[in-house]
């Protein structure tokens, strides 16, 4: 085989390794972009991206570090890990591939329900537009939601932020799932390859030592 040798094995488990950590940098990178241009002022989504920035981060560097010096314990916890958050990612791409519109309006509602009043005003102030969605279930916060808004829409007509969020949310959430999936099969290929690297010999080492 072409890369069936310990040494391709080893380059390819270490150069997926350091895409991992690309990504997890760009995470990190993109949420500290928006905190200081004012983008985003919660602090919940800054540190959900940039945990998940590290998380992944953290994950390349094990694994990067067992595939150099072909540390065994340390590429099993790697497979282990790795394998869990392709179940995870995996399940969760699917799901916003199958997402439907009633879905999305449940999950929007959700989602604004847990955001600051802060945040809300971003958001407003970005999309141009007031309040989430006008519907019978909560016209009271919908009513407070208007009320706080600063976007430059209001001296006119402004249209509902939950209405644009959804005209674009089937797109989005494809783009979304369709990543998240190829990225998930990445992942599967990195517990593949260090599987298989890890059950090799160091053509270096003593021909008799026992792995």
């Amino acid at each position: 085989m072409v890369c069936g040798g310990f040494t391709c094995s080893k380059n390819a488990l270490c150069s997926l390794n350091v895409v991992y950590m690309l990504v997890g940098l760009l995470l990190i990178g993109v949420a500290a972009w928006g905190k200081g241009f004012g983008l985003l002022s919660s602090i919940h989504i800054i540190g959900g991206v940039i945990a998940v920035g590290v998380f992944l981060l953290l994950i390349a560097i094990v694994g990067l570090v067992g595939a150099m010096s072909h540390h065994q314990v340390m590429l099993f916890f790697y497979m282990v890990i790795l394998f869990v958050v392709f179940l995870f990612q995996f399940g969760v791409s699917c799901s916003c591939l199958a997402m439907k519109r009633p879905q999305q309006e449940t999950l929007l509602k959700t989602a604004w329900g847990m955001l600051t009043n802060e945040t809300k005003i971003d958001l407003e102030v970005q999309l141009d537009c007031c309040g989430l969605l006008n519907g019978t279930d909560s016209p009271a916060l919908f009513k407070q939601d208007v009320e706080s808004c600063t976007a430059l829409c209001k001296k006119t007509s402004c249209f509902t932020c939950g209405d644009m969020m959804l005209t674009h949310a089937s797109e989005a959430l494809r783009i979304l799932g369709g990543v998240g999936l190829f990225f998930s099969f990445t992942e599967i290929l990195g517990v593949w390859l260090a599987g298989r690297y890890r059950n090799q010999k160091d053509p270096r080492a003593n021909p008799s030592a026992f792995l």
